[in-house]
Formats: structure tokens, C-alpha cells, sequence
């Protein structure tokens, strides 16, 4: 090995070993829709616990029946591994009453930070009843909650600009919110400017990335157009041809998150929330390398 690529190696390594013990990571969970997809659940669980996450959050359904599957499983999530677990909350066809009572069994059962969503829209020609910033006063009027929004370095696909996603973040934050968690995304440039442009609006509160590990980039390709992210065409090079190699892919997508979480990291960030979509196979190599495991 010539001392150019022994030099290079060595600098991968010293920002692996500047990384380790000093990140601060979260993980998403999805409800499951059946017994066998719960057991499964509990593996990823039992698995992404060893990392020292700061909390798990479990997603919630726009229809009650989701809502009361996300409560059992973060309440299980709480009780079992005795990790802060966060529900996400959506105010969509929900009434003020309704939240109100959601949100008091929430507080009254231990849980102290919520994930407030407006949720998703199925036909947009209809107003919402209820925006976020709507639920985080709601929220505020019945307890003191830690309350995380959501964030989009990419613009919300509903938002007219990315000056009109802004606006509506800091009246969130002016309202009560905590932090934001951005939606994924795959261009580090687009956080930092939107990390900037938050500040120069005055939004100083943790702005912690959302970094989804690929693992089938067919199936990141159809969440990007639902969610307006951009992949870049780098990343259509290294995908290439391995529609039918889930090995490789993982490789691949677990040094995309890694060099991201790296190169964010000497930017300044500590906090960072995982995707999992239920899996732990690509996010635990992730981890385990970033050093976050248990001792």
C-alpha cells in the first residue's frame, strides 16, 4: 500500500474513532400488523437496544385503531427495555376531545415526549382540520411534553417553497416544539442549508437528521417520490444492476449512511434518528461501527 491510500485509510479511522461514544442516536419503529410481524419486531428490538439509544419512537396510523397499536406497542417498548419510547402523534380527522383524552393517557401512563404530526393528507382538495402547530398547543394546554416536529431539508411536498416550510417550522417552535427531525435525505448540502437558513430565521433548536439505511433501492425509489426526496444520480451508478443482490446492496447502503453520519458529525451534529422500517440486519452494522454499542 502506497503512503497516499495508507494516509487516507488513516483519516477514515480517526474520524470513525472522533464519532465513537460521542453521538447521540434514535431509532424509528413501525406498530406490527400481526403476531409473526411482532415477534420480528421484538428481535429488531432486542438487537437495536445494544446500541444505547437516547429513545425509540413507534409511528402512528391516521385511524384509531392504529393510534391505539401504536400506544400497546410503545407502551411494551417502555415497560420491557426501559428506554425512553416517544409515540407519534397525528392530528388528522381526530377531534380536540379526542386528542385531549389521547394525550392525557399518554402523560398518565409515563410518557413525556411526543413526535407531533399533522399526518397525511389523503385528498388534498379537502382543508385539514388541524394543523401541528395546532396539536402542540393542544398538547401544551394538557401537560409540559417534550415535543418533537418534523422538518424537510428538501421542502414538504405539500409546501409552496422552501421559505413557506421554514415559516411553518418557527411557528411550531413559537407554539412549543423541542426539536425537529428532518425527513431522510441523501445530499448533505441540503441539510446544512436548510440547518443555515433555519438559523438566520431564528430556529435555534436541535435540528437532528433523519438517516434512512438502505437496504432495497427499489423501495427507497418509490418513498422518495411520496416524500420528495432526491436521490442523487451517484447513488443510481452504485445501485446499478443489483436489483437481485440484497448483500451487496446492504454493504453499500450501510457506507452511505456511515459517510454521512461522519461528514455531519464534523459539522457540528451529535443527534441522529434511524429509519429501521423494522429491520435491524443494516442499521446494527451502521452502529457497530459508529461505536455506539454497549461496553
Amino acid at each position: 500500500m502506497n503512503s497516499f491510500n495508507s494516509r487516507y485509510y488513516e483519516m477514515l479511522n480517526e474520524y470513525l474513532v472522533n464519532v465513537r461514544d460521542k453521538i447521540n442516536i434514535s431509532f424509528e419503529l413501525f406498530p406490527p400488523k400481526n403476531q409473526v410481524l411482532k415477534e420480528d419486531l421484538w428481535k429488531v428490538i432486542s438487537q437495536l437496544k445494544l446500541f444505547n439509544p437516547i429513545f425509540f419512537s413507534v409511528t402512528c396510523g391516521a385511524f384509531l385503531g392504529e393510534r391505539n397499536r401504536t400506544y400497546d406497542i410503545a407502551n411494551q417498548v417502555k415497560n420491557q427495555t426501559g428506554i425512553e419510547t416517544v409515540p407519534h402523534l397525528t392530528c388528522i380527522d381526530l377531534s380536540k376531545d379526542e386528542l385531549e383524552n389521547i394525550a392525557k393517557r399518554y402523560w398518565n401512563n409515563g410518557f413525556r415526549h411526543i413526535i407531533a404530526l399533522r399526518g397525511d393528507v389523503k385528498n388534498h382538495d379537502n382543508k385539514p382540520n388541524m394543523y401541528a402547530v395546532d396539536l402542540i398547543k393542544l398538547l401544551k394546554n394538557v401537560a409540559d411534553f417534550d415535543i418533537s416536529v418534523a422538518a424537510y431539508p428538501e421542502v414538504h411536498p405539500e409546501a409552496h417553497n422552501s421559505y413557506y416550510d421554514i415559516v411553518n417550522l418557527k411557528r411550531k417552535i413559537d407554539v412549543g416544539a423541542n426539536r425537529a427531525i428532518t425527513q431522510f435525505f441523501f445530499n448533505v448540502d441540503y441539510f446544512l442549508r436548510f440547518r443555515d437558513s433555519c438559523i438566520r430565521h431564528g430556529i435555534t433548536i436541535d435540528i437532528v437528521p433523519g438517516i434512512f439505511p438502505i437496504s432495497n433501492f427499489q423501495q427507497l425509489c418509490k418513498f422518495s417520490k411520496m416524500s420528495n426526496v432526491t436521490i442523487p444520480n451517484w447513488m443510481y451508478y452504485m445501485f446499478n444492476g443489483l436489483e437481485n443482490n440484497s448483500k451487496i446492496s446492504k454493504i453499500i447502503g450501510s457506507s452511505i449512511a456511515i459517510d454521512t453520519v461522519k461528514v455531519l458529525y464534523k459539522e457540528g451534529v451529535r443527534n441522529f434518528h434511524f429509519y429501521t422500517l423494522n429491520k435491524s440486519d443494516v442499521v446494527s452494522s451502521i452502529c457497530h461501527i459508529l461505536g455506539t454499542r454497549s461496553k
